[in-house]
């Protein structure tokens, strides 16, 4: 058994836990919308069409945050297409995603799903085909309270009040060749900068989002955000993070260390904003938006390509997620969680079928991945502030990274409600690990739940035959004494361990 020291101090701390971190994506790709949250003939359909049992399974994955409707459909999207009468709204091809889109679900059936399921809607517009006057177009019609052109139609439309949303992307992945309406550097930053102004123009108060880079591996990463925010620095709040990970030709190790690329990569895009507004003489410090992370298996969906005919949603990107990548899951949030000083919007890619933690069957069930429960957990526990962990413990070299720690970890403390907790992960293949946790200055009265991911099999997933299949389970072997916590942590787990502390 392998052995490990974490020391956790109220002193370090890094900054509020953010609700915002708990966001997710709902794209119009595949089964995501269509048989995914919105089925108007499923038994369980409301009076909008919207699965009921996918809503109550979002609110218990805890998600805060919906972002929505793209993703690289949005690069090709008429907003229009999506209001009015249901009937009179055109069918379109999808050139993104190679689908047909029926524009059954649009903007006011979004705004009606976000309010069901609580959860506060993130927007993207489409400056791949469209530029600033649709954006405003839609600004309007979603916010304006009445009297205009676009606000009226909203009305007549069936929605008096205003949607109120207050974040918007603009745009998605334009450095992305595969993007629709693909741009330089210099040119997406321009037309992100004047969308931004006339944006503000309508409403100061918005919170906007430019298009970083859609992964740290591409060839412009770095000189894009530094591009991008010489454009726009002074006009937006946030600059995009996107990342996928899974695992390659078996190499477990790299995989479960996945978490080390990640706080790379916010590192490296908060120094190049920060550069920026060095160089500009500024205090303003620019927010990462890591709207789109997970683990995605691309080199499956290479390997099949695109589908040859033109469906309505189309079966694709259909991930079925096991414990290893459960445990993946659950170190990018550990991550996330560190960088709350600079992470103000994470969104897990995506909801419902596509890559999702929610699996549902047209006219049948729906059930939780494997990647649903840390999500849920860590959601439902982490409240108050972010504190660093301090760590000793043993390394463990992995092709892809080096030299990592077995175990990752990050903690939680609620002085309010009297609670800390601790999230922790062991990347180890082989090996179970005994780790002991210095509490100083927390006064832990007790353990009020400890909850461990793992499974013998590491390849066992939850199907619709066997949804229950792998679930956390109360952790086997935790103890407080006299202000030290230890655990013993399987290999290949992810594990939460709540303290009360008054």
């Amino acid at each position: 058994m392998l052995n490990a020291t974490l020391t956790i101090d109220p002193a370090f701390r890094v900054a509020p836990v953010n609700r915002r971190t708990f966001g997710s994506f709902v794209e119009h790709m595949g089964r995501c919308v269509y048989t995914g949250i919105f089925e108007p003939d499923h038994p369980t359909a409301d009076e909008d069409g919207f699965r009921k049992d996918v809503l109550e399974l979002t609110r218990e994955l805890g998600v805060s945050l919906v972002r929505y409707p793209g993703g690289n459909f949005v690069s090709g999207y008429r907003w229009e297409d999506g209001v009015g009468p249901v009937d009179q709204r055109p069918r379109r091809l999808d050139p993104a995603w190679h689908s047909i889109e029926t524009n059954e679900f649009g903007l006011g059936e979004f705004a009606r799903w976000a309010r069901k399921a609580g959860v506060e809607p993130m927007m993207a517009v489409n400056l791949g085909t469209r530029g600033v006057q649709e954006a405003i177009d839609l600004l309007e019609y979603a916010n304006h309270p009445g009297g205009t052109r676009w606000s009226r139609l909203r009305h007549e439309h069936g929605s008096p009040e205003p949607y109120g949303i207050a974040l918007w992307c603009l745009g998605n992945e334009l450095d992305g060749p595969w993007q629709i309406g693909h741009k330089t550097a210099r040119e997406y930053g321009r037309l992100a900068a004047e969308t931004a102004r006339a944006m503000r123009m309508i409403d100061g108060d918005l919170e906007l989002v430019a298009c970083g880079s859609s992964g740290s591996g591409m060839p412009t990463f770095g000189s894009w955000e530094a591009e991008v925010l010489d454009e726009a620095f002074d006009l937006v709040d946030h600059i995009s993070c996107h990342a996928y990970y899974q695992e390659f030709d078996g190499d477990l190790s790299s995989f479960l260390a996945s978490a080390v690329d990640m706080d790379r990569f916010i590192a490296a895009v908060t120094a190049t904003a920060d550069h920026v507004a060095a160089k500009r003489g500024s205090r303003k410090r620019i927010g990462v938006s890591f709207d789109e992370w997970n683990v995605w298996y691309q080199s499956r969906h290479r390997e099949t390509g695109n589908p040859t005919d033109w469906e309505v949603a189309p079966r694709i990107i259909e991930d079925e997620y096991n414990v290893a990548d459960a445990v993946v899951v659950g170190n990018l949030l550990i991550s996330l969680l560190r960088n709350t000083d600079r992470v103000a919007v994470a969104c897990q890619a995506q909801l419902a079928n596509v890559i999702a933690p929610i699996r549902s069957e047209p006219g049948g069930d729906a059930w939780r991945q494997t990647t649903f429960h840390p999500f849920a957990l860590t959601s439902r526990l982490a409240s108050g502030e972010v504190l660093q962990v301090r760590n000793s413990s043993p390394s463990v070299r992995t092709a892809r990274f080096g030299e990592v720690d077995v175990v990752d970890a990050v903690a939680t403390h609620d002085d309010d409600a009297g609670t800390l907790t601790l999230f922790v992960v062991n990347r180890s293949t082989e090996d179970d690990l005994r780790v002991t946790v210095d509490l100083r200055g927390l006064a832990a009265h007790e353990v009020a739940e400890a909850w461990t991911v793992h499974d013998a099999d590491v390849r066992a997933t939850n199907t619709e035959q066997q949804p229950d299949r792998v679930t956390p389970h109360p952790t086997a072997d935790v103890q407080l004494t006299a202000g030290t916590l230890a655990a013993t942590l399987p290999a290949v787990s992810w594990t939460a361990i709540r303290l009360t502390t008054t």
